[in-house]
């Protein structure tokens, strides 16, 4: 059982959050987190890089010289890959990059981050984020308390908090639903409501 400090919106200590997952020290796998932030970057690449072969290049119907008595290598199409605009040989096509993740390598990952910034003391469970919706507003909040860079993680998918945090220079702001190991790796402290991290250490149990 784990217990982590739960802040006020004035990220003042006003409870705490008990927990049956496991977040010690020992919990923390660094090879799966790398494997997964490895494999959300190769998703993220579009793939889209394309060179025609010599199927695809136009022309080429007639033999470019006659076989004998140039003197010349022989050569039936003018858009073999050794011509002058033929086609490319082994060149790109549209691909994906994306790579297989299982379930238990994911939820392993997320509980071994969340162990790390815990452990750290880099974890800011708040009971709620209140916000405006103004950038200004919610960076001098953090930038007063030392959280930034942060990532912070709203239980609500419309909340002003997200809207505001989006914007920072050296943050972001994402909903619980589209949390994801790279952000939280990619920003020292990870700055997330109660209701948020309810919901993310009830997908590890």
């Amino acid at each position: 059982m784990s217990e982590i400090t739960v802040l006020d919106s004035k990220f003042k200590k006003t409870g705490s959050l008990k927990t049956d997952v496991d977040l010690g020290a020992e919990k923390i796998n660094t090879t799966v987190v790398h494997q997964v932030v490895k494999a959300i970057l190769a998703g993220r690449r579009q793939g889209t890089a394309c060179t025609k072969g010599r199927s695809l290049v136009s022309g080429g119907g007639a033999k470019p010289f006659k076989q004998k008595g140039t003197g010349r290598a022989r050569q039936g199409s003018t858009r073999s890959s050794i011509m002058i605009g033929g086609g490319t040989w082994g060149g790109p096509t549209p691909r994906s990059y994306e790579q297989k993740l299982n379930k238990k390598m994911v939820k392993n990952a997320i509980r071994s981050i969340i162990a790390d910034k815990l452990q750290a003391g880099k974890l800011h469970v708040v009971e709620k984020i209140e916000s405006t919706g103004k950038t200004k507003e919610i960076f001098s909040l953090l930038n007063g308390k030392n959280l930034l860079p942060g990532l912070v993680v709203t239980n609500d998918r419309d909340s002003q908090a997200l809207v505001a945090a989006r914007n920072l220079q050296y943050g972001n702001a994402l909903p619980v639903d589209s949390f994801n190991v790279y952000e939280a790796v990619k920003y020292e402290n990870l700055i997330i409501e109660k209701e948020a991290l309810e919901k993310l250490l009830n997908r590890l149990v």
